[in-house]
This record gives structure tokens, sequence and C-alpha cells, in this order.
């Protein structure tokens, strides 16, 4: 047993206990749910790998991780490639990138593996925490189709200045990758192939020449 610190500083064997009356502040302990002597509980949930003390939220360890995650363990599986688990409703319905959680989510910066805010899988397949484009490769995170639609009425209801209204410019566009030559507009440039929004200017601005 190691020699306990007494209040001033001094070590000896027999000085007095600090933290419960089962603990020897200084001695090698095994880490266990519950007390030997008094049965005390110390946490609802208990892991022996990770030593891991918490309320019951449906913990569960999963060796392939490393950790545990935040349960029920039913809800989810262990995807090899990704080296992550993920809901059950993506099991063969997701885009697979080798060890993808192993990063920083690119937005808020924090570690994706273990971080307890749930990681958004996008159709691109990598993970972020919030955010509705994904900042790596540029695609959309979600279903956009309802904004785009409200966002065709408000350019509808937002007419461009006379001297811009014949203005052209070539796009590309980020969901799709397509690109195409779409009328110029402050509010946003609509895909001709998708009919997305998520678009980014390819090329300068030009007015046609017959409306010159």
């Amino acid at each position: 047993m190691a020699a306990l610190v007494g209040e001033d500083g001094a070590r000896g064997p027999e000085q007095g206990r600090r933290g419960c009356e089962h603990y020897d502040r200084g001695c090698l302990l095994k880490a266990q749910q519950t007390c030997e002597e008094c049965s005390t509980l110390f946490g609802e949930y208990y892991c022996s790998i990770c030593h891991l003390f918490d309320k019951d939220k449906k913990q569960y360890h999963c060796e392939n991780c490393g950790i545990c995650r935040i349960g029920p363990k039913e809800d989810f599986f262990h995807c090899l490639k990704c080296n992550l688990c993920l809901a059950m409703n993506l099991q063969g319905k997701h885009k697979c990138i080798e060890n993808v959680s192993r990063q920083n989510c690119p937005i808020c910066l924090e570690d994706i593996h273990t971080s307890r805010v749930v990681a958004h899988v996008l159709p691109c397949g990598h993970l972020l925490h919030r955010g509705y484009r994904c900042p790596l490769c540029m695609h959309s995170a979600l279903d956009m189709t309802r904004y785009w639609r409200q966002l065709d009425d408000e350019v509808a209801q937002t007419p461009m200045p006379s001297e811009y209204q014949n203005m052209t410019v070539d796009i590309l566009c980020n969901d799709c990758n397509g690109r195409s030559t779409v009328q110029f507009h402050i509010l946003g440039m609509k895909c001709n192939i998708c009919e997305s929004y998520n678009t980014a200017q390819a090329g300068g601005c030009r007015i046609s020449l017959d409306q010159q």
C-alpha cells in the first residue's frame, strides 16, 4: 500500500482517510460498480473496459469503436468500413468512407468519434454536427427541395434592376456537379439540371448580344 499524505504534506501509513470510509487515497484501487464493503452503487452504468461510471442512458460498449456508446444497442450497428456505430436505418443505405469519424467536425471542430453529439451522415458520406452544406465537398446536407421552392418565389418577387435583367452567368452546381448558364440574380442562381440553388459562379457575368 502506498503511504498517505497528511494535511501538512508529511507521509505516514496511518494518516487520516480522504473520500469515503472505504477508500484510502494513494492506494491502488480495483474499479468496480459497487463498494465491496457497503454495496454502495457508484454508477447505474459501469463499463469494466473503459472504467466508465454514469447514469443509465442505455449505454453499451462497442469493441470495434473502442469506447462506450449511448444506446440502446439494438438501435445501432457498427459499420466496419466507416469504423463507426450508425443508426440501424442507415444500414445498407449510406455511402461508406473509411474511418470517416476519425476527424473533427469541420464546422464545430469537436472530435466526431468520441463526441456525445449526434453526427449527421450526409449523402456524400461525410459527417458533421450541424449545418446545411458539407464544408468538405459542398453538397447539401439535407433535402433542401422545400427551401429551393421558397427561394423560387423570392426570386420571382424580386426583379433585378433593368441593367441586370439580361445578364447571364456560368455556374457550377455543388449538388449534381453540372454546369449551366443561367440568369444572374443576387438572391441565388438555380441549376438548370437539378434545380438546386447550391451553386457557385464559374465565370464572369455577360449580357446577351441581342439584348445590348
